[in-house]
């Protein structure tokens, strides 16, 4: 057959034709898929806000979902600034929440052991619920035996916080601390700043100033459980604290002021080992805390934000790593949790030791005690600290 150089001719424009308009038809799938991407990653990653409910004194309290591009969620509350829920991935890339806490505002309301909260104005103890700042005496509520603890009866764990400023993966909350709240002297503004970072760290920034001398040490108390399944203890999570000394206490959980050294002891987490390995062993320190409820003296203190500790859970494969700016890290293993408070998943209640935490902080009742670093802000200083929990798996 013959064919001529018209019928080539032709045939090439039809084949051109329906060449080009295959790239364009590729090209627009190809927009369509991005644009698709982006719009999913858009969702992911803008601010999200929800109501949690009302106070009893009528104050509205919302909660804030923070998100990274790895899949990382955690939810703030502004009840207390609480942390309600942290969903980090195991070693099979599936996120679970690792941080205890309830299901609704009533229950933060109600007695609890300050779950996922933010702690003012004084984390920890004040013996005898008294401390004098030049020469005058401040009497503040006892509320934990004959001491004070976490701020007093209604601390910063349980107002409501302003949001000064909110996205996809910060939040900035805010309250003003009027002079004598809670037998404190000056009014105190502060502001703290949880933000989840790409690398899968919950960072915390806190600030504070005030116009009169007063004293301060703020922290953050959430109880982590890394396996993800609160049925289940924390004693065989391995812990590393870096730190020589820890601060024994007395019969009240009040520091004798001696700086101890870990070498030796039960305290030692230098290098990491299993809550359990020396949790119920013969020790006076262990029985008067029935457990770990201690804080350690952090190693470094002068080189700011530096490595504090970890925890690691071998069978999900989820380490926790915290950073810090602090003198000192109290750890508590949950000694005092009893089965009477409800999981928020509604599958039953935490048991004893279900939960730990790592709180950073200046040392418990440094008011009083004249050889530990120094928790006084004076007017015209701001009060700065911050720490950061970074999660990865191993």
């Amino acid at each position: 057959m013959k064919i001529s150089k018209n019928n080539l001719f032709g045939f090439g424009i039809v084949f051109l034709s329906l060449f080009f308009i295959q790239c364009k038809n590729s090209d627009k799938e190809a927009e369509t898929k991005e644009n698709e991407m982006n719009t999913e990653k858009s969702q992911k990653t803008e601010m999200q806000k929800e109501d949690y409910g009302t106070t009893s004194d009528g104050e509205k309290v919302a909660q804030y979902t923070l998100t990274n591009e790895n899949g990382m969620e955690v939810k703030i509350i502004t009840y207390g600034g609480r942390i309600t829920s942290l969903k980090a991935p195991n070693k099979n890339d599936e996120f679970e929440n690792v941080v205890l806490g309830f299901d609704s505002l009533e229950q933060y309301t109600k007695d609890n052991p300050f779950f996922g909260a933010l702690i003012g104005r004084f984390g920890n103890r004040i013996a005898n619920g008294k401390f004098t700042l030049d020469g005058e005496e401040y009497t503040l509520a006892q509320n934990d035996g004959q001491n004070h603890l976490h701020g007093g009866e209604k601390g910063f764990d349980k107002v409501v916080w302003t949001v000064d400023d909110a996205s996809a993966n910060s939040l900035s909350l805010s309250y003003i601390s009027e002079d004598m709240e809670e037998g404190y002297p000056g009014t105190l503004k502060t502001t703290v700043v949880y933000t989840l970072t790409e690398d899968n760290a919950l960072e915390v920034d806190y600030n504070a100033t005030t116009d009169k001398k007063t004293v301060l040490n703020l922290t953050q108390h959430a109880y982590f459980n890394l396996s993800g399944d609160f049925s289940e203890t924390i004693l065989d999570h391995k812990i590393e604290i870096n730190a020589d000394e820890f601060l024994p206490v007395n019969e009240t959980l009040i520091p004798t002021g001696e700086l101890k050294d870990v070498a030796g002891t039960p305290f030692d987490f230098r290098e990491a080992k299993t809550v359990e390995q020396h949790i119920e062993g013969k020790n006076e320190q262990l029985e008067r805390g029935q457990g770990y409820d201690h804080c350690w003296v952090l190693n470094e203190q002068d080189s700011g934000m530096r490595f504090a500790a970890s925890a690691y859970h071998e069978e999900s494969g989820r380490m926790l790593e915290v950073h810090t700016n602090e003198p000192g890290i109290q750890f508590y293993s949950g000694n005092f949790l009893d089965g009477t408070l409800p999981q928020a998943d509604g599958e039953g209640n935490y048991g004893h030791r279900s939960g730990f935490c790592l709180e950073t902080q200046h040392y418990p009742d440094s008011p009083n005690q004249e050889g530990f670093p120094s928790v006084v802000l004076e007017p015209g200083e701001t009060y700065s600290s911050k720490t950061s929990f970074k999660f990865s798996v191993k």
